[in-house]
């Protein structure tokens, strides 16, 4: 049984619309809480978003049918977890800090429906985990549509303003270490091991009684193949020595994860056959196995035949498969392991759209971002653009597609090029193109710089949470500098009245 939020509020319970803030607060919180007490108190803008929020429901185990939100046991409304969802994301907290906001910040409690004095209700840590992983990036998505605007109608000088948008694309790192093929051989099989040792224990067998030391074994291996890596002795006959040692290192190396994946095989067909245990209990383990295999090959291509391993046969985590080794060129960072993302704001400060771009490039998504965006926001005249998205299709189709797109050629212009990136309109936006990189460091530094979730949906949906909850804080933002003028202005009032 879900509510969007509870219908009768109780004794002690503060109204939403009457929590007041500190308007000349630095901090981050009041401008999240203040956005989110303008989407509860402004009707309209109210019921579009706890429209959306109906769906945010728990799927049933075959994942096929949504669970009742008429009957069963309540769980936490749509409403306070959009409000957890909004904070752990624009604060940059994790769940920890997340929980600690909802169980001990007065405004906090406020914001999600709680009394001061008599309500003891306390979050726990998976209660908070399982409820923000039933956000869908879709859902996400409209209602992110709908808080921009939102703030549009507040920062607008008229309802027919046009937008002017810029894009750009940030790499958005995932949570793996730097990847060799030796670690992420070692990742494979220590997690088939483990897999392995869990369901024999399970179902009573004894192959992995040892899993533990076996893993030390594994491991030992793989640090004395590091340390003899790092040895630079310039003399010849020691550096042949050497590259000996390390070859019989690594067959030794190899040999041991071989033995171990033998032995993994064995077990998962003894616990098929005789343990009848369901082929989708070996999922896991079926990744691991097939990891291992693809690494072993990769390494003795590479180390004992001497081969060039393509790019594109490379893996980069064995946890995050979708994880790509991106180099931007960027002075201090030449390559980050992650996800590319394309951002959009508008002039007013708000993102518009965001795409995260699972294998592709900037030139492949110029198009695509510019008709989406003409779609959504009809009113847009113009979309700016860096010299990575140039390609002289994109630069044809973008004229059909918005009014005025601003994007420059790669490389030497001809007549006609030269003239169109001259004309002064060109120039001024290209101009105020970089300010998008603003929007991407506040992103950055509210949650973006690095996705803590796992899976490509758990990473769609932290980026999507993190651009509205960016948005969110944008809209608090303007109501939190119009409170401070209305202050400032009563204060002056005084102090004169006070004077005459």
């Amino acid at each position: 049984m879900r509510d969007i939020i509870r219908a009768q509020m109780q004794l002690g319970e503060c109204d939403i619309a009457a929590i007041e803030f500190d308007c000349f607060s630095r901090d981050d919180i009041p401008r999240l809480l203040r956005g989110l007490q303008h989407i509860y108190t402004t009707e309209a803008l109210r019921e579009e978003v706890f429209a959306i929020l109906a769906d945010v429901l728990p799927v049933r185990a075959d994942g096929e049918e949504f669970v009742s939100a008429d009957t069963g046991r309540p769980g936490m409304s749509q409403w306070r977890i959009l409000v957890l969802g909004t904070l752990r994301l624009g604060l940059n907290a994790d769940f920890d800090r997340a929980q600690e906001l909802a169980n001990q910040h007065r405004l906090v409690r406020q914001m999600l429906g709680h009394s001061d004095w008599a309500d003891e209700y306390r979050y726990g840590l998976q209660t908070i985990k399982d409820n923000l992983r039933l956000f869908t990036p879709e859902v996400l998505e409209r209602i992110n549509a709908v808080v921009v605007k939102a703030g549009h109608d507040l920062v607008k000088p008229h309802p027919d303003a046009p937008l002017e948008a810029r894009c750009d694309s940030v790499v958005v790192e995932t949570n793996v270490h730097f990847p060799t093929d030796i670690n992420l051989l070692l990742d494979a099989v220590r997690k088939a091991i483990e897999i392995s040792a869990s369901l024999c224990a399970d179902h009573g067998l004894t192959d992995w009684r040892q899993s533990a030391y076996n893993i030390r074994c594994l491991r030992k291996l793989y640090r004395r193949l590091q340390q003899l890596k790092r040895s630079t002795s310039k003399d010849e006959a020691k550096r042949a020595a050497r590259l000996e040692d390390i070859h019989a290192a690594y067959r030794a190396y190899l040999e041991q994860a071989e033995q171990f994946l033998a032995r993994a095989k064995d077990t998962r067909y003894k616990l098929a056959v005789f343990c009848h245990v369901p082929a989708e209990q070996f999922t896991l383990l079926d990744d691991c196995i097939a990891y291992a295999e693809l690494l072993i090959d990769q390494i003795e291509r590479r180390v004992l035949q001497g081969e060039r391993i393509p790019h594109e046969e490379k893996v980069f985590s064995i946890f995050e498969p979708h994880t790509e080794w991106i180099a931007k060129g960027k002075a201090g960072t030449p390559v980050e392991l992650g996800v590319r993302v394309a951002i959009s704001e508008d002039q007013f400060g708000f993102i518009l759209h965001h795409r995260v771009m699972f294998g592709e490039t900037d030139d492949q998504v110029a198009v695509p971002i510019a008709t989406r965006l003409s779609a959504c926001y009809p009113r847009i005249k113009s979309l700016s653009f860096d010299k990575g998205f140039h390609s002289p299709s994109n630069q044809k189709q973008l004229a059909e597609v918005i009014d005025f797109p601003v994007l420059p050629k790669k490389g030497k212009c001809n007549a006609a090029e030269l003239e169109r990136e001259q004309d002064p309109e060109f120039r001024r936006r290209k101009r105020q193109h970089s300010a998008v990189e603003s929007a991407i460091n506040a992103l950055e530094a509210h949650g973006l710089d690095r996705c803590p979730d796992h899976g490509e949906e758990g990473f769609e949906r932290y980026v999507a949470l993190a651009v509205l909850g960016r948005n969110i804080h944008r809209l608090g933002a303007v109501l939190i500098a119009r409170d401070a003028e209305a202050e400032r202005q009563r204060r002056k009032r005084e102090r004169l009245k006070r004077a005459a």
